[in-house]
């Protein structure tokens, strides 16, 4: 059977969801093969093994924290000259596309981004995609070279298929623009214990509607109730009420959770592109009219300072 490489995204040795969606994916494709680099690189073997790994390819250096990119696209072009792989794939984070784009580059192939499923096709896997801010969907494959694809986060869920998980090492030779873009200082992440953005199963997000920072207290404590990240539209992150980092939309991330709820959005086509893969979705909004209620599987008219708080003690109640 042929083998699939799998990009592993972790943190010194905790592999990260979207890694296990993947290899859950690659399943389909054929065997999947885990590349991971970096520091606690050998501690991911436990977690991508029973995940159904068959092989678990590892290399550490500094270069892959001291540099940004290169390094990592080196090591993988080293995997597929190593491994001959029917398919790479690849978490679409911002980082992550660019390795896979310059991936594709060094080894001639096609690349297709932000897939949200994957299906083994007689001439290579057969990628769906959302388009045109998800107004289509449609079906592609590379036609040139190894496909290289990057999927967005909760594209599949994760199934545990326990394998081998045999660890080799990866050998890598850095090319000369490896270090040609040093990293100079990191600030770490202030953590609010809620799930990331991208890869939460559950969002709650607010709009114009919340009118006013303080009233973002709101959407947290439905978001806690629910352990969901908290997103917000452009609108309340231009008016200064959220983060950049929590904006959903064409111009702030692309979200395909579980659940997604929107409160206080009319539903514009820019955040709608951020948002409309997501599996089930819920606005409430006072205006019965607004756009976002032409997308949603579930819609509450009413006004969300009555609605949300209601909404958490319900859900806090049957915690309970």
């Amino acid at each position: 059977m042929a083998e699939v490489l799998v990009y592993v995204d972790h943190v010194d040795g905790a592999v990260r969801k979207p890694t296990l969606e993947l290899l859950t994916l690659a399943r389909r494709l054929g065997e999947p093969v885990a590349v991971a680099l970096g520091a606690g690189a050998e501690n991911t073997a436990s977690a991508l093994a029973e995940h159904g790994a068959v092989k678990v390819l590892t290399h550490d250096a500094p270069e892959y924290a001291d540099y940004l990119v290169v390094p990592k696209v080196d090591a993988l072009q080293a995997a597929c000259a190593q491994v001959s792989p029917a398919a790479v794939l690849v978490p679409s984070s911002a980082e992550d596309k660019e390795i896979a784009a310059r991936l594709a580059v060094r080894i001639g192939s096609g690349i297709i981004t932000d897939a949200v499923d994957l299906e083994a096709g007689d001439e290579g896997p057969v990628a769906t995609q959302s388009a045109f801010a998800a107004s289509f969907t449609t079906k592609s494959r590379v036609s040139k070279g190894t496909p290289v694809i990057t999927v967005k986060p909760n594209s599949a869920a994760v199934e545990a298929a326990p394998a081998a998980g045999a660890v080799e090492a990866l050998n890598v030779s850095f090319s000369d623009k490896a270090t040609g873009t040093k990293v100079t200082g990191r600030t770490p992440r202030e953590s609010t214990g809620r799930p990331e953005l991208t890869e939460a199963a559950i969002v709650v997000s607010g709009g114009r509607g919340v009118n006013g920072a303080e009233n973002f207290a709101i959407i947290e404590a439905l978001a806690d109730s629910l352990g969901a990240a908290v997103g917000a539209s452009r609108a309340a992150v231009d008016a200064g009420w959220y983060p950049h980092t929590n904006q959903v939309g064409q111009t702030g991330k692309s979200v395909s959770p579980q659940l997604y709820i929107a409160s206080g959005i009319s539903g514009a086509i820019q955040h709608r592109a951020g948002m409309q893969t997501s599996k089930t979705i819920v606005a409430i909004n006072k205006d019965s009219e607004a756009p976002i209620f032409d997308l949603v599987d579930y819609g509450v008219v009413g006004d969300l300072f009555d609605v949300v708080p209601q909404l958490t003690e319900e859900v806090e109640a049957r915690k309970g």
